[in-house]
């Protein structure tokens, strides 16, 4: 069975050899066909991440839990003038043995004015870890960001944003020098650089501008600060205990996201007998994620359509060109005892050899996608400048990302192509009657 399979599959070789040219031409078709396939998914998939990139870094990955004062919040101890909320140190604690917590950064925020000499300005006073620049993406203009040893030894140090140092310091470098804040000093060891204000996205994350921050170790916060809070707010005054504003949990992957935010509740549910806090999940952006997931696969189902169509149109007009010419030779075939599954066998086979052939070497040039995608970007550069600073830069430093699967598939389409298409041909040569066959010139 294997030595007729093999005799079957080197016939058809050795048939197309006869029209090398033609044969070339319409194994160039497959080759084309299965390199664009392979190259427009490593050019998808490099596109895919970049996007996922962005969609991650405006906390795709994160959860966000809150304290919210509700209605039933306790009393404090301070007296009946203090109102006692929110999340607690020992619910961060307590979060650290959920499996699929990455990273978990605690916060604790309130609004102040803070003064250099005469100049003033309104900014978000926040104790946070240094993890807190990772989550959020944060970088540095100058300087460095809060360490553990800042916060081991509580260290008046801080670190401030690019708008309100521009605000307090308008004509000197700021590192090294204080900032005033209710009655303490705290010296500038690092400014963070300019980032764009995030926008709210839908009910899951409100809109932030990190340029008015002020940060300082959290374990400072709470010795200078503490936990008691006193807020005037429209002529009135009010009084907050909390530990805690805010946790950001941030998650591996973005399948892993509403699980952990169920895990949190639950956990959370068992230490508070009122619901002082908020779990948020960001569902724009998962959703997001998840649209911007099936449109790439959608455009791979239409490249994988369109190389099938166009390859099988191609190699359909090719074997019928080849019946044609070869009429005589299946009469004589017919004639000395060939059955028509025989016939069939042969021209499918020629068809397979041809677009496996064209489906190998596509598969070698897929490889080639790296190397032109570095020449087009060089050539971009060296002759086109102005067209390649016009680019968006995560377009810019786009690297195409083979998929394993995307050769196999390729492969698989140019063989199904023969098949497919080679079929009809097939079945049209050995359906012909062997006496007119013999009588064709």
């Amino acid at each position: 069975m294997l030595i007729s399979f093999l005799r079957t599959i080197f016939n058809g070789f050795k048939s197309l050899m006869l029209h090398k040219l033609r044969a070339s031409l319409a194994m160039l078709g497959i080759l084309i066909g299965v390199t664009a396939v392979i190259w427009l998914v490593a050019l998808g998939e490099g596109v895919s991440y970049q996007a996922q990139q962005q969609i991650k870094e405006l906390g795709a990955t994160n959860i966000i839990i809150k304290s919210v004062k509700s209605a039933g919040g306790s009393k404090g101890s301070a007296g009946s003038f203090f109102v006692e909320y929110g999340l607690t140190r020992d619910d961060y604690d307590r979060i650290q043995s959920i499996p699929t917590v990455k990273l978990k950064v605690p916060m604790r925020d309130t609004p102040k004015e803070a003064r250099f000499l005469d100049r003033k300005c309104d900014v978000r006073f926040m104790g946070c870890t240094p993890d807190y620049f990772e989550l959020n993406h944060l970088a540095m203009d100058r300087g460095r960001f809060i360490t553990d040893r800042d916060g081991a030894e509580r260290h008046n140090f801080c670190v401030i944003g690019s708008e309100a140092a521009v605000q307090l310091f308008p004509y000197e470098d700021p590192i090294g020098r204080s900032v005033k804040i209710d009655n303490d000093f705290y010296v500038i060891v690092g400014q963070t650089a300019n980032r764009l204000p995030s926008a709210a996205i839908g009910s899951s994350l409100e809109g932030r501008d990190y340029n008015t921050d002020i940060y300082i170790p959290l374990a400072t916060f709470r010795a200078r600060i503490g936990d008691q809070v006193l807020i005037a707010r429209a002529g009135a005054r009010e009084g907050e205990i909390v530990q805690l504003n805010q946790i950001t949990v941030g998650v591996e992957k973005i399948e892993q996201v509403e699980q952990t935010a169920d895990l949190i509740k639950t956990l959370l549910e068992k230490y508070h007998k009122v619901p002082d806090y908020a779990v948020i999940v960001p569902k724009e952006l998962l959703r997001q994620a998840e649209m911007l997931r099936m449109m790439f696969n959608a455009l791979l189902v239409v490249i994988a359509g369109i190389s099938l169509i166009v390859g099988g149109i191609g190699i359909m007009n090719i074997m019928l060109a080849t019946v044609t010419e070869r009429t005589r030779e299946i009469g004589i075939r017919r004639a000395l005892g060939a059955k028509r599954r025989d016939i069939i066998n042969q021209f499918l086979a020629e068809t397979v050899v041809l677009t496996g052939t064209g489906g190998v070497l596509g598969m070698a040039c897929g490889y080639l996608c790296r190397p032109a995608t570095y020449g087009l970007r060089w050539m971009l550069q060296r002759f086109f400048p102005d067209v390649w600073k016009s680019l968006p830069q995560h377009l810019q430093a786009m690297e195409p990302m083979f998929a394993l699967w995307s050769f196999f598939v390729a492969f698989g389409i140019s063989v199904g192509v023969g098949v497919l298409f080679g079929i009809y041909p097939a079945r049209r040569a050995a359906m012909m009657d062997p006496i007119e066959a013999l009588r064709h010139e």
